[in-house]
């Protein structure tokens, strides 16, 4: 693809969409995952949706790419088999490291697409050790703590906050709650096309629970990816 993929650009010292452009890529990722789960007659799971695979084309246009890890199952089926485990460390859903969570399904996705748009809305890695300060480490933990001063009137949405950027966070947020059954379909992600102003706060996902969790989850994910990408 003429632009290569989406990380060169999210992860930049310098941010190199604006905010409408980010939401319109966001959207459009939305819309290709939501077409891998519903547009076929095999439903298209993933499971490896992250930056490094969303490749831009010369409009800047997102296309879901590498299917390396994906596999065909029919629509009407709920969940796919546990041995079908696979993904790369922080985007991986729960489930897929462990039942207790759920069961394996297009949902898995859905968590992978979350913790894509809070990296986009963030224009950095989600765990991130050189973040200005420790409670900065983790960013989805952080940034939800900032939405909800920002519902409480603790802080002004105006003032701190980008309308786009707020809602791709709410968006995302949604996307990574802990239990499958409480995360939006694609299609549903596809309230992206609303404003921000229509968006509930989701309910407070299990990495914000306790500042112990959120530390124990960023050393994890930091460890992990950095053994994914050697792989790589």
């Amino acid at each position: 693809m003429p632009h290569g993929s989406l990380d060169k650009y999210i992860f930049s010292s310098e941010r190199s969409f604006s905010w409408d452009k980010l939401n319109e890529i966001a959207l459009g990722i939305a819309r290709g995952i939501n077409y891998l789960h519903q547009g076929c007659d095999m439903q298209i799971l993933h499971f490896d949706i992250k930056p490094h695979n969303i490749l831009l084309d010369s409009n800047f246009v997102p296309k879901v790419a590498d299917f390396g890890l994906a596999k065909l199952y029919p629509r009407d089926n709920s969940f796919v088999p546990a041995s079908a485990l696979r993904g790369t460390i922080g985007y991986i859903a729960p489930e897929m490291i462990s039942r207790s969570f759920g069961v394996i399904s297009s949902k898995s996705d859905v968590y992978s697409f979350g913790m894509l748009l809070l990296e986009m809305a963030g224009g950095r890695r989600n765990a991130d050790q050189n973040a200005g300060s420790s409670s900065q480490a983790y960013y989805p933990s952080w940034v939800y703590d900032r939405l909800a001063e920002q519902e409480a009137g603790e802080i002004s949405v105006a003032a701190d906050m980008h309308e786009l950027e707020r809602k791709l966070c709410i968006v995302g947020l949604r996307c990574v709650q802990m239990k499958p059954h409480d995360r939006p379909t694609m299609t549903e992600v596809e309230m992206l096309e609303c404003g921000a102003g229509g968006l509930q706060m989701p309910s407070r996902p299990f990495f914000c629970d306790d500042e112990h969790i959120a530390k124990d989850s960023y050393h994890l994910s930091s460890e992990l990816t950095a053994i994914s990408e050697e792989d790589e």
